[in-house]
């Protein structure tokens, strides 16, 4: 198997309070951390069903490469969902017990507005419809739009058939995610300009996103730390659940 690895530092030219970001929404695995100098490092991986063996030494990695220990971090975020139903339980657990352990805070962090996000970074996209493959001839979707080099939500993300999608403004969209399977279909109902199908979250853009979270006073208790499915009963429908 083909394992993409990827070591992103960037400077930023503020401060920024020590956060530790996570993500495991997707097939990737990625993990980055914010530090006070304004440094932002990462690590990311495209692993399918690898992520619980590869969190927590990238965790440590970084924290070794930074020298900086978990007290010195501020909060932990992570990748909540929606997402793979398993990958938004492994960032949502990780992120939990490392809160607990370290008595941190947590940062609930939309997956489809970190892959907008990540378009941005990336792409230079600034309307970016993120949609992933939900299975069972359904797709998580989120619209987003550039704001103050952020991208913010334009509607509520759902969980749908890609044939009945909510109503999104009329305006050229960059289509983004596993769900983009469905793009032919999507066309019918939107104006789409590009498509790009092999982006997934990245931690990186959790960090970025995450920020603005604590700068809002949304961190919340270890406890609070839980998976976002969009679809509550999820695992009723799973092959062979009983």
């Amino acid at each position: 198997m083909r394992i993409k690895r990827e070591l992103f530092r960037v400077l930023k030219p503020v401060l920024i309070m020590p956060i530790l970001a996570l993500d495991t929404a997707s097939e990737a695995c990625s993990v980055a951390l914010c530090l006070d100098n304004g440094d932002v490092i990462s690590r990311y991986e495209y692993a399918p069903r690898l992520q619980t063996q590869l969190l927590l030494p990238m965790i440590d990695e970084l924290l070794a490469q930074s020298q900086l220990s978990p007290q010195g971090l501020t909060a932990i975020a992570y990748s909540r969902g929606p997402g793979s139903f398993t990958g938004v339980r492994i960032s949502a657990a990780a992120a939990q017990g490392l809160a607990f352990g370290w008595d941190l805070p947590v940062l609930a962090i939309s997956s489809l507005q970190t892959l907008a996000q990540g378009a941005y970074r990336v792409l230079q996209q600034e309307q970016v419809i993120s949609v992933f493959d939900a299975r069972m001839n359904e797709i998580y979707l989120g619209a987003y739009q550039l704001q103050d080099q952020l991208m913010q939500p334009v509607i509520e993300e759902v969980v749908c058939p890609p044939t009945q999608i909510p109503n999104i403004p009329l305006q050229d969209w960059a289509l983004l995610g596993s769900g983009t399977i469905y793009a032919d279909i999507l066309r019918q109902q939107i104006h789409i300009k590009q498509v790009y199908e092999d982006m997934h979250p990245h931690a990186y853009d959790v960090a970025t996103l995450a920020q603005q979270a604590w700068k809002q006073g949304l961190a919340q208790a270890p406890e609070l730390a839980l998976p976002v499915y969009l679809r509550d009963s999820v695992w009723q429908k799973l092959p062979n659940k009983q």
